[in-house]
């Protein structure tokens, strides 16, 4: 089905109408920014839009834009500003402005400024500025004005707010930047703060290096104080140990002669104990090897016989004819032969059996011999055995004296921290105490050997008073 040419015309004219009107809608539709506002004006009077569009219409509408942006400039008055004081100084600061953003400031605003350029809005804003700054200057001092700036700001928004409000602006901040004057007052103001500054700080400074030198010498004396106690304390803890050792290396060599003594004592027990247990085993072991001769002989025998019976029995079935011809001949000659044989094996018998009683009793003499040797050897130890320790304790004396002073001879130096005054200090003190180590001689003597040392030395002097004297030892040798 063909569409008609007029229809097709007629559709393409309506869209191109449509277009027409969108794109002048779309012209005649305006948008305000955040940062902006429009002031239109026109037969439905003067309106403020922000922040969302409007449609204006041509020929009987219009709008302005008006910037609600930040404004900065410098506020720097080119005359000096003169002070509370007189002195003249030059300020310069930087204010910071924007239109309010309520409709009634943004209308006044546009009264004042909307049909002005940039430069003649600041311009006009920095007259009001200067002329509020130059009477606030002249109401502070040069020491208010340099040491509270935030003071001069201060007052500045106060007393420009008024008339700032009657513009439809208001003042975000105001800061001074720098003050500067050509008599060098500023400069001056300082020196005093900066003297007594200075002097206070050398005056610390003294103070510190006193306090630090006093610090540092008492640091050093109490180094040096507990040096020397370190040092004599050291020395001190030497000489201890070096005598401990030698206390100690004492009594290990007193307890080795200790346990020496016993180990002796038991091993010469222990071995007389296995002498004896060998003996009586040697009289067991010789006691058997009797009996396993006498069985050894018996047997002997025994074949002997074994073999008389073996040949009579051949002799008897081998020759029986002839033995009945010579029956009474054989018979005697046989009995002659048994008799002789049986009194040689008897003999031969006894004569072993006597050899064997004869071994076993030498041997039995022997071991009680031996047993009686040994009993009377353990009666004369044990009556020996008090003198026997007595000598071996006396001979050994100077072996424990070397052992007891053995481990000063090991000392390659002394060091001597006298403490004390009179004979319990110095060189007196190790002779002293070789002295008490000399002294203990006596009691370890008596210790060992269960008798005192002025006992032994009394029967030492009664044996010599009781013993005889050569002549008449003699003379009764020779009655005898």
């Amino acid at each position: 089905m063909r569409v008609p040419m007029e229809v097709l015309t007629m559709a393409g004219l309506m869209v191109l109408v449509v277009i027409f009107l969108m794109a002048m809608f779309a012209r005649l539709y305006r948008k305000a920014g955040p940062h902006e506002a429009l002031v239109v004006y026109g037969f439905r009077g003067t309106r403020i839009v922000k922040g969302h569009g409007t449609v204006i219409f041509p020929m009987i509408e219009s709008c302005h834009e008006l910037s609600l942006q930040l404004m900065s400039f410098d506020v720097a008055p080119q005359q000096d500003l003169y002070t509370k004081q007189g002195v003249a100084v030059t300020v310069e600061a930087v204010a910071q402005i924007k239109v309010k953003s309520d409709p009634e400031s943004i209308k006044t605003a546009s009264e004042q400024f909307l049909t002005k350029s940039d430069q003649e809005r600041e311009a006009l804003i920095r007259l009001v500025m200067e002329g509020h700054l130059r009477g606030i200057i002249g109401q502070l001092s040069v020491e208010q004005i340099v040491k509270e700036p935030e003071m001069v700001g201060d007052r500045m928004r106060g007393t420009c707010a008024e008339d700032l409000s009657k513009m439809g602006l208001e003042v975000i901040s105001f800061t001074i930047k720098e003050v500067r004057d050509k008599n060098e007052y500023i400069s001056n103001m300082g020196r005093p703060d900066v003297a007594r500054i200075k002097r206070d700080a050398d005056v610390a400074t003294a103070e510190a290096e006193r306090d630090t030198a006093i610090k540092r010498a008492e640091a050093m004396r109490a180094a040096a104080v507990a040096k020397s106690l370190a040092d004599q304390e050291r020395v001190l803890a030497e000489a201890l140990s070096q005598a401990k050792q030698a206390e100690a290396n004492r009594d290990l060599e007193i307890k080795r002669a200790t346990y020496a003594e016993a180990t002796k004592k038991q091993q010469a027990q222990a071995d007389k104990a296995y002498d004896i247990q060998a003996n009586i085993m040697q009289q067991q072991v010789i006691a058997e090897q009797v009996k396993i001769q006498q069985v050894q002989k018996e047997q002997e025998i025994k074949v002997q016989k074994a073999e008389i019976e073996r040949r009579e029995n051949e002799l008897i079935a081998t020759i029986l004819k002839q033995a009945e011809i010579e029956r009474g001949r054989i018979e005697a000659l046989a009995g002659a032969e048994k008799s002789r044989l049986t009194a040689e094996a008897e003999g031969h018998a006894a004569a072993i059996r006597s050899q064997g009683e004869a071994e076993a009793e030498i041997i039995l003499k022997k071991g009680e011999a031996e047993a009686k040797a040994m009993s009377v050897k353990a009666e004369a130890y044990q009556e020996w055995n008090q003198a026997a320790v007595v000598d071996k304790l006396i001979t050994g004396l100077p072996e424990v004296v070397r052992a007891l002073a053995s481990p000063l001879a090991n000392i390659d130096k002394i060091t001597i921290v006298s403490t004390g005054d009179g004979d319990a200090a110095g060189m007196h003190k190790i002779t002293g105490d070789l002295t008490k180590i000399a002294a203990q001689i006596p009691a370890l003597f008596e210790t060992l050997s269960g008798m005192q040392m002025s006992e032994l030395l009394g029967k030492v002097r009664t044996i010599g008073d009781k013993a005889p004297k050569p002549g008449n030892g003699s003379g009764t040798a020779a009655n005898t």
